[in-house]
Order: C-alpha cells, then sequence, then structure tokens
C-alpha cells in the first residue's frame, strides 16, 4: 500500500507536502466530507488527485472552468495517469463514447462541468462510474452569496444522492467569506465536515496601493523600479491593447490579452509569456486561471476590481517561487466613484431583465415555449446595435437570467470542428477511386477518429493536416469539397459567443425571478463594493491582515512588507520629537479652535504623518476634539 507522501514523489517529484495539503488529503482519506480553504497558488489539485490514487474508482471532479478541466487531464496524462473530461463543446457521441471509457476503462479522473451533470446520458451511466471521490473545485460558485454564483452547482447535491453508496465530498476554494463557507457546507449537504482554513496571507506579497493622477505615469515607474515578468490587469479590451502599446514604446515587451482573441493567439500569447519572450501581459480578467507561472514578480491592477474575492486571487499570481513579488493597485477619484454606481448598474431593474429576456428570443428567433438546452451563437454587438440597448445593461441582465437557472452565457467558447461521414460505405469506396486526391484526407480520417464513420465526432484540422502531411488551408478546403460531394457533414471550427438556453423560451411577462433573493445578492454585493473601498483607503492597518480578516483569518499578524506597515514602520517617532510635536499643537490651537486646514497650514515644516499621528493620539486621549473640522481643547 502506497502512501501519500510516496504518491507525491512519485508523479509530482516533490519531497514534502505544503501546508495544510496532507491533513486534508488525510481527511478525505479516513471518508470525511472535507472543505479545504486555500489560498492561490496553494495545491488544490493534489488534495483530491492524491487520495483517488490510492483508493480503488474514480473521482469525480466538477469544474466550471473548460480551459482548466483541460490543463488537468493535460497534466494528469503527461504523468502517466488516465483522466478524461465532459464540457460543452462535444457531441453526444463523445460525450457518451467518454462516459463508456469513464465506466469500463482503466481511468481515475472524470472532470465534468455542473451543467453535464443534469443530463439524460449522464445520469444513465452514473451507477456504472463507481465513484471514489466527489471533489468541487471552485466550491464557492454554489452560494448566492458568493461573487461567483453559478446555479447548476446547486444540483450538486442531486448527483449526491443519486448514488447508492456514501462517498466522501471534497469542497475546494481559494476565496470564500465565512458566510459562503457556511452556505457551501449547507448547500453540499456535508456531514460533519472537517474544516481546512490555511492561512490567507502570503508573507512574500507586499501590498500597495496608489491614488495616481497619471496612472500610465505609475505604471512605467513601477514596472522601471521592479524588474522581472509581471501582468497588468484592466478593465477593458481598448485599454489592454492602449497599454501593451504604449509598453512596447518604453521598450518593455509586452502583448494584450483578452476573451476577443482568437484561441490561437490566446495560447501564443500566453505561452510568449510563460516563457519570458514577453516581459508584459496586459489583461482583462478572462486570463491567469490555471495559470502557474512562478516567478511573477509584479502583479498590478490598473483598475479597481468590484471585490476583493477578485483582487486576492488575481493579485495571488504574483510570488509563488516564494521571492519577495509585489501586488499594486492604482486608482484615482473616478474610480471610487465608478465603483459606488456599480450596485444599480449591476442589478436591473426586474421590468429591465424581461425585457432584454424578450428581446434576446426574438435575436435568436426562439419562438414561445421551445429552445430548451440549446446552444445559439450571440453577436453582442450586433444585438445591442439592433435594439439601441445599452451595453451594460443587457450584460448585467444576462448575468442574473443566468443565476435565476434561465440560461448560461459564455464569451470565450471554443467548439472544434465537428465531421461526420454521410455516405455509405459503397459510394465512398467508389468516389476514393475516382477521386485519388481526396483518398489521403478520408484515409486520415476513419484512420484517426473513432466512430467518425457512424456519428460526427470533433476534428482538429491541425492534426489531419500533420498526419495527412498536407498544409492546414488545402485540409479545410478538402474538407469543405467532400462537403459539396455529399460525402461528409464538416462543421468548421468556431469561437462566436455562445448562449445556452436551460429552459424552453418562456413569455417574458410570466418569467419568475425571486425578487427576495436578488434584493438580498444586491445587498451582498454593495457589502462587498463598501470593503473594496475600505481597502482603497487603509492607512493605519496593514493590507495583509485586512484581507485576512475580509475571509475569517483572524490570526494573521501584520506582514511588515505591505505600503501601510512601511510606513508605520517610518513612523517611529522619539519621545523627544512627539513631545515638540504634542506642544506645538496644543500651543496653535486658541480657546475658540482652530480650522483643521488652518493648523496644517501652520505646522508645514513637521512630517505629515507624523502630524496626523499625533493629532490622533492626542483626539484619543480627549485632550483635544474636533467638531465639524474645528480643532478644540478639551
Amino acid at each position: 500500500m502506497q502512501s501519500p507522501l510516496s504518491i507525491l514523489q512519485q508523479y509530482w517529484q516533490h519531497t514534502a507536502f505544503r501546508g495544510t495539503q496532507e491533513a486534508i488529503i488525510q481527511s478525505v482519506l479516513e471518508g470525511k466530507d472535507t472543505l479545504a480553504l486555500l489560498p492561490t497558488g496553494g495545491g488544490k489539485s493534489v488534495c483530491y488527485q492524491i487520495p483517488a490514487l490510492l483508493k480503488e474508482g474514480l473521482c469525480l471532479v466538477v469544474s466550471p472552468l473548460i480551459a482548466l478541466m483541460k490543463d488537468q487531464v493535460s497534466n494528469l496524462e503527461r504523468k502517466g495517469i488516465p483522466a478524461l473530461a465532459i464540457h460543452s463543446g462535444m457531441t453526444q457521441f463523445e460525450v457518451k463514447q467518454t462516459l463508456q471509457k469513464a465506466a469500463y476503462g482503466e481511468y481515475k479522473f472524470l472532470y465534468v462541468s455542473p451543467e453535464r451533470l443534469e443530463t439524460a446520458l449522464f445520469k444513465e451511466y452514473l451507477p456504472a462510474l463507481h465513484i471514489n471521490l466527489l471533489a468541487v473545485d471552485e466550491a464557492h460558485c454554489i452560494s448566492q452569496w458568493g461573487y461567483d454564483f453559478r446555479p447548476p452547482y446547486l444540483r450538486i447535491i442531486q448527483l449526491k444522492n443519486n448514488l447508492s453508496y456514501d462517498v466522501p465530498v471534497l469542497a475546494l476554494t481559494a476565496s470564500a467569506t465565512p458566510v459562503v463557507q457556511q452556505d457551501i457546507i449547507d448547500k453540499l449537504q456535508l456531514n460533519k465536515p472537517a474544516v481546512f482554513r490555511q492561512s490567507f496571507t502570503r508573507p512574500n506579497i507586499s501590498y500597495s496601493v496608489f491614488n495616481a493622477d497619471s496612472k500610465l505615469n505609475k505604471l512605467l515607474e513601477i514596472l522601471q523600479q521592479v524588474q522581472g515578468s509581471s501582468i497588468v490587469y484592466c478593465k477593458t479590451r481598448r485599454q489592454t491593447k492602449e497599454i501593451a502599446k504604449l509598453l512596447t514604446q518604453y521598450n518593455i515587451t509586452a502583448d494584450c490579452y483578452h476573451a476577443g482573441l482568437s484561441s490561437e493567439e490566446r495560447s501564443a500569447r500566453q505561452q510568449a509569456w510563460i516563457d519570458n519572450k514577453l516581459r508584459v501581459i496586459v489583461c482583462t480578467n478572462a486570463f491567469g486561471m490555471g495559470i502557474d507561472k512562478p516567478d511573477v514578480r509584479t502583479v498590478i491592477h490598473f483598475n479597481v476590481p468590484d471585490c476583493l474575492e477578485n483582487y486576492y486571487q488575481e493579485a495571488g499570481r504574483a510570488g509563488r517561487d516564494g521571492r519577495r513579488a509585489f501586488a499594486v493597485l492604482l486608482y484615482h477619484s473616478k474610480d471610487e466613484s465608478e465603483l459606488k454606481a456599480l450596485p444599480q448598474l449591476r442589478f436591473p431593474s426586474i421590468d429591465a431583465i424581461k425585457n432584454i429576456y424578450q428581446h434576446l428570443c426574438d435575436f435568436l428567433g426562439i419562438p414561445v415555449g421551445i429552445g430548451g438546452d440549446n446552444y445559439y451563437d450571440f453577436d453582442l454587438k450586433t444585438f445591442v446595435t439592433n435594439f439601441k440597448l445599452d451595453i451594460y445593461l443587457v450584460i448585467n441582465s444576462i448575468k442574473a437570467l443566468e443565476q435565476e437557472g434561465y440560461i448560461t452565457f459564455n464569451e470565450s467558447i471554443f467548439l472544434p470542428a465537428q465531421i461526420g461521414f454521410t455516405a455509405d460505405r459503397l459510394l465512398l469506396d467508389e468516389f476514393q477511386q475516382n477521386h485519388p486526391p481526396y483518398e489521403p484526407i478520408i484515409k486520415c480520417l476513419l484512420r484517426t477518429y473513432e466512430g467518425i464513420y457512424d456519428n460526427r465526432v470533433s476534428v482538429s484540422e491541425k492534426q489531419v493536416a500533420r498526419l495527412a502531411g498536407m498544409k492546414e488551408e488545402i485540409v479545410k478546403q478538402q474538407l469543405q469539397q467532400l462537403q459539396a460531394f455529399g460525402i461528409l457533414d464538416y462543421l468548421q471550427q468556431k469561437e462566436t459567443p455562445q448562449i445556452h438556453f436551460l429552459h424552453n423560451r418562456a413569455s417574458a411577462k410570466y418569467l419568475i425571478i425571486n425578487q427576495k433573493l436578488y434584493a438580498q445578492r444586491k445587498e451582498e454585493y454593495t457589502y462587498r463594493i463598501a470593503q473594496m473601498l475600505q481597502y482603497l483607503h487603509l492607512e493605519n492597518h496593514c493590507r495583509s491582515t485586512f484581507i485576512g480578516k475580509y475571509f475569517g483569518d483572524d490570526e494573521s499578524n501584520n506582514c511588515s512588507m505591505c505600503d501601510n506597515c512601511i510606513t508605520q514602520r517610518n513612523l517611529h517617532i522619539s519621545e523627544e520629537e512627539f513631545n515638540k510635536i504634542t506642544t506645538h499643537i496644543l500651543q496653535h490651537i486658541p480657546l475658540h479652535g482652530i480650522d483643521i486646514k488652518q493648523l496644517k497650514t501652520a505646522s508645514a515644516g513637521i512630517n505629515k504623518n507624523k502630524f496626523w499621528k499625533v493629532l490622533n493620539y492626542l483626539q484619543q486621549e480627549r485632550k483635544i476634539k474636533s467638531v465639524n473640522g474645528v480643532v478644540q481643547l478639551v
């Protein structure tokens, strides 16, 4: 019998576990339901992969991110561990084929998107899967009070209840507040769960916030002061392009990354950055999930995120090699006013949501009573233009419809090319004899893709070109020609954003939206905005400790590295200097009091931070008081 450590050494070549990993693995091996909170880069996947390898059967991993699923499967396969994934974009035949392999093959892991758990085909194969562990990744998605609520996660418990035997559940997340943690336990019905909360402190990351009149100048200054690899997060695609272009003009190798690029462009730019051919990747929040580049020295936010969960997760991509790194947040007054206005924008009126639903169904040509479980190409820009709508109203109404469980929207979906033969064997043989130039590609398809003769399957034109010794452009041309001849059906690869209707179209006026829950979600969102604003203006407290407390980590100590800790350290005042500043302040306060601005002007020769430190002390000691901006003696 192998031990968890021997598995770690064999497949991961690590000599020891990190943090609470070993304790989490032991809890799972003992058959306990477990909730694990591990910070970004904390090695969550090892916590379910190792116990699953030590147990008989298959580990079912629920994950909402297709790219992350594909990465995990590829990583496991490179280690010689058989793994599978089921996600949107796969044909019915491919899903069935994958489930058959999972049920009757020597596979240890099956990654599934939460939507797929509800299909009739998955339920049909569920009894044959021999599940040894249910791992729920990004478990905060199950909570309506979290920042990334996804309704299909609520149905995970039905899967567990449909099993005829007990299976331990491991819920994993990098960022969940105490309220969300309890909601995960309740919604997944975890039985007396073992809860592991690793410290949210990243001791090698220095957090800082700058109120910058010119963010571009400050960005350049930071990149010139701190050498090494960097991520710059921006709010819009246009911003990513403009800033990347500006950085290259200053001889800083940079490129942009966002969901509007093709998957090939995204992969190429991501790889160039990982290989240090690009120093800076300027991106939207579409970048970063599943990327483990250890030597990132700075993560700079050019705009303020709408919650600490997102900020902590993105900032945590810095310094995974354990060396000192910097998480920098830039803002100015406009950002604050935009943040304060977000709750009203993010939560449109119920009537506005119903109106957008009506327009959406009309735009996609879906009659009342049909459309359920269908995917539709969706051009957001054309939709907004055709109906003369505000783009933010549309985006936020779509989010509301997602959270009510009517639709899902994916703006960066990748659907591979799909091919299925339509000609029978006799016609196919005759065609190949009469058209020899097409014979290599036909044989390549039949030999490479199992089931392609009887079913439509996903195909890589690039792989076909390589195996057939042809150029990719020629392969695509021949496939189109074969379709014209009636030999096969060829659906070309596409990356068009997709809307998935989970139910048949309802009449907009009868659309049911739970107004009480909707109002509560808005309230929670407003609270998260308020916490983000508080973080911006934090002065006398450690930023790392503030983040830790937000996530329920009350045991974290001051980091001594953030901008506030450094300021406090530099603010050490000797007793002699303290008394001198105290005397100066008291002498300049007349009996009728003095306006605080006048007192500051009269104290221009004193260090500003030391002045405020002494002034706050005198107020706390009730030697002075401030009334409507006027300082008075007590």
